[in-house]
């Protein structure tokens, strides 16, 4: 069988192994990166590609400015190509499927993040910018985040349920235009898994004011994150506090639908 991928014609075998491509915003260097690809290595064939350096709180920034490039690094795991871009994760989607694999992936996996990306996180997360990405290309795509922020978090609890995840979407696929984004509480065996909306909420006093040798202020990214609905029992941050893995479909039309009539009316 043919297919046309990146205008190029590649011949597919019909018992050829999914491929899964693997991304996130903590860089090549970060354990969940590589937690993740050994979750679902008996799943298929990977690759991953990764920003070279951490890309926290990017979203779905690209590099315009300066030129990319892509550096293969040695793979101790049979069935896994390693690969770094300079740039951001979204980056690495789109390189990764301009240059980088030889087919459409089956599925994108982006993390496990170090770090929630539950509620109005998943605006500013790098995790599920390359996420969204990839669901733009119209690929079926899941973005996993543990709520532990240390480079030494262990991961030993999530990896039967990122395996079910990304095996359930590998063989059912995903509506067109939906994402997953998934959180998986820490330091604990999850009790289950709720499919469940992302908790309205917000962040306060998001700075701290310092000062330089010089006298001079400045300012450094710090916060408090504040659930606005904490009892409402079907949000993602009521879920996690209750030890439940939370999946949230995420959708890459963010048009207001239900706000169409009102604001037409304002300009009529």
């Amino acid at each position: 069988m043919f297919k046309k991928y990146n205008d190029k014609f590649i011949t597919i075998m019909e018992n050829t192994r999914p491929l899964i491509l693997i991304t996130n915003d903590d860089s090549i260097d970060a354990p969940g990166i590589h937690h993740l690809a050994e979750c679902v290595r008996s799943l298929g064939d990977i690759y991953i590609v990764a920003p070279a350096h951490p890309h926290s709180g990017q979203s779905s920034a690209l590099t315009v400015g300066s030129p990319l490039r892509i550096t293969e690094l040695p793979s101790d795991k049979e069935g896994v190509r390693l690969f770094t871009v300079n740039g951001t994760p979204v980056d690495c989607i789109k390189l990764a499927l301009h240059a980088i694999v030889p087919r459409k992936p089956d599925i994108v996996l982006s993390g496990i993040n170090h770090g929630s990306n539950s509620s109005v996180n998943i605006i500013y997360s790098g995790t599920m910018g390359a996420v969204l990405e990839a669901c733009i290309q119209g690929i079926p795509a899941v973005g996993f985040s543990l709520l532990h922020h240390s480079l030494k978090a262990d991961f030993t609890f999530s990896t039967a349920f990122v395996a079910a995840i990304a095996s359930k979407i590998l063989a059912t696929g995903l509506p067109e235009g939906v994402c997953l984004n998934v959180n998986i509480p820490a330091k604990v065996i999850p009790e289950g898994i709720k499919v469940c909306r992302a908790a309205r909420g917000r962040w306060t006093d998001e700075y701290k004011r310092y000062l330089d040798p010089m006298g001079v202020p400045f300012y450094w990214l710090t916060g408090h994150f504040i659930d606005e609905e904490p009892n409402a029992d079907d949000t993602d941050e009521y879920w996690l506090r209750r030890r439940y893995v939370t999946v949230v479909p995420v959708s890459v039309d963010q048009t207001a639908l239900g706000a169409i009539k009102d604001i037409a009316a304002k300009f009529e």
